[in-house]
């Protein structure tokens, strides 16, 4: 393997290398989101541009950036580029790939019968067990754990397909923690709220910040005979390499959370004023229907008749009847 140069501030920013296995996802999945958001234009449906830009600049962008800049050019003989580039992964891409509503997008744009096929998927008990808060959640700390702390990651710095392999596996296990929450398809349980999706994220995030801790004070080198063997001469100590990791790791898993958390939020908000809107088109309905009625009816007497059964915005507790009997 040649050692590339020194790594400077101009070198971060202008080494690239070529990755035909991730260009190829990238195109793949580029081209899938393209094709939904073109059938919906051809039908006369809108797609949000906010979400076609956040998902090919946040979540693809980021694809590219780490498995083809100067992170993949230097993961080989340095620690801090792999560990920036697994948080990317497992963190900021599934992220920008949920802001683009991938899921809802598809059963838009996908054929009835393709719909139908792709929702039965996405309410199956497999896809059920494994995007349940608390167990993607458990799936994510594990492939962090798992790769740090086996022979996983050395051995995937040797074997190329492997490391390709590791990729996918980092891009897959936040995405199923990532794409349920953030997607408007009913995708969790009925009891995940919006309040409660905020505190889920609230709490992945301090989890998500325990491999890079452990990273940093871990006392025995991680893959340290590869980079031990594979060390340039101008590279930092192995083990304060590992420490710089480890930091950039809890760094970028704290910030990733304060974005997470407002999209959240706003999605709640959005949501809020949506149930808003409803509400008052039902009372305005339900109002109109009030003014209609004669008054003997409202009073519950008839002078031509015997006593009426009284309204049921006179008897119920709901907030609908409540709001009625108020503005009467």
């Amino acid at each position: 393997m040649e050692t590339p140069p020194q790594l400077t501030v101009g070198r971060l920013f202008s080494s690239w290398q070529a990755d035909v296995p991730a260009l190829l996802v990238v195109v793949l999945l580029g081209g899938l989101y393209g094709w939904g958001v073109l059938r919906l234009r051809r039908r006369g449906e809108a797609w949000p541009v906010a979400r076609t830009v956040a998902f090919a600049l946040l979540g693809l962008g980021t694809l590219v950036v780490a498995t083809m800049s100067a992170l993949a050019v230097y993961d080989r003989v340095l620690f801090w580029p792999a560990a920036v580039q697994n948080v990317l992964l497992d963190l900021i891409a599934p992220l920008g790939l949920a802001l683009g509503d991938p899921l809802r997008l598809a059963l838009r744009a996908l054929p009835e019968r393709g719909a139908a096929r792709a929702q039965a998927t996405l309410t199956g008990r497999v896809v059920r067990l494994l995007t349940f808060p608390l167990v993607s959640t458990a799936l994510v700390l594990a492939t962090e754990l798992t790769i740090y702390f086996t022979p996983y990651f050395e051995t995937a710095l040797a074997n190329n397909w492997l490391h390709q392999l590791m990729y996918l596996h980092l891009l897959l296990a936040g995405s199923l923690f990532v794409l349920p929450v953030l997607t408007r398809e009913e995708a969790l349980p009925a009891w995940c709220t919006h309040p409660v999706r905020a505190g889920l994220v609230f709490v992945d995030g301090i989890i998500d910040a325990v491999p890079g801790i452990v990273v940093m004070t871990h006392g025995t080198l991680i893959a340290g005979a590869w980079y031990l063997g594979h060390a340039p001469s101008w590279a930092p100590d192995v083990q304060h390499d590992q420490q710089l990791g480890g930091g950039a790791m809890v760094g970028i898993a704290e910030l990733v959370a304060l974005p997470f958390l407002l999209a959240i939020l706003v999605q709640w908000a959005r949501t809020e004023r949506a149930e808003t809107v409803v509400l008052d088109r039902r009372l305005d309905a339900e109002l109109e229907v009030v003014r209609a009625t004669p008054a003997e009816t409202k009073t519950g007497t008839s002078t031509e008749g015997p006593d009426l059964v009284r309204p049921w915005w006179e008897t119920e507790n709901s907030e609908v009847a409540q709001r009625i009997r108020g503005q009467r």
